[in-house]
């Protein structure tokens, strides 16, 4: 029997992520992950926490002095992320 209707992994994933609804999650988490490549490892070691909610990336850091730093680049970090993810997914960062 021949097939004639051949997809390759990935379009089949996509394809089920897109009937559960599942994209908006899989992207937000994938942005909560490529924190520690955008900041670098000097401020990811202040990370204690992120999580994303409806488009905010929640940030926890250990650092007052840190956190005070990184507000005044949450333009530019959203910029960054959403850049790196090729689609606006985050629009906003609030830090902890």
């Amino acid at each position: 029997m021949k097939r004639t209707n051949a997809q390759s992994i990935g379009e089949i994933i996509d394809a089920y992520f897109r009937q559960e609804n599942l994209r908006q999650e899989y992207d937000e988490h994938q942005a909560a992950a490529l924190w520690p490549t955008i900041v670098g490892d000097g401020i990811n070691r202040y990370t204690v926490s992120r999580e994303v909610r409806d488009g905010v990336l929640y940030i926890g850091l250990s650092s007052p002095a840190l956190r005070n730093e990184l507000s005044l680049n949450r333009s530019r970090l959203v910029k960054l992320i959403n850049d790196a993810l090729g689609k606006p997914v985050i629009k906003e960062v609030r830090f902890r």
